[in-house]
């Protein structure tokens, strides 16, 4: 699978930081440094634009090191980059905080993951086939 990049910044492409890695981290696109109140969410551009095959998306997620370490994650996570898009992927970020968060440029914000998916043809019915576990919602699977 090849995934075509138009990079309009001036950080390296985004890269998988092991061989093991499911998503490749993905770097703020800004000339100066930005900071975010508690609670403030702000998009962030990444001077990134991809064309993705058709059947894949990418998934914007948070890293976890900075979820866990400074309170800053993806608002809208995981974030859906459709194959037909072509603009600049922006990154919603929020600081959920105590503090406020400074943002460097060049700082590594996200991560990407690629993801194929189906797009199922839609059958309207009358009723669904019955489960043990049948309407049962959040909390209802029968584990402890």
């Amino acid at each position: 699978m090849e995934l075509k990049i138009i990079n309009k910044s001036n950080n390296p492409l985004p890269r998988y930081e092991s061989a093991q890695a499911a998503g490749m981290d993905i770097r703020c696109n800004i000339q100066e440094a930005l900071t975010l109140r508690p609670m403030e969410r702000r998009l962030i551009p990444t001077g990134l634009f991809i064309e993705l095959p058709v059947g894949y998306e990418a998934q914007i997620r948070p890293r976890s090191g900075l979820a866990l370490k400074r309170g800053l994650t993806v608002l809208n996570t995981p974030g859906t980059i459709d194959a037909d898009y072509r603009g600049e992927v922006g990154v919603i970020l929020i600081n959920l905080s105590g503090e406020p968060q400074t943002i460097e440029p060049g700082e590594r914000i996200c991560q990407m993951v690629i993801a194929k998916h189906e797009c199922p043809e839609i059958v309207e019915v009358s009723e669904l086939s019955e489960t043990e576990r049948g309407a049962g919602g959040f909390g209802h699977s029968g584990r402890s």
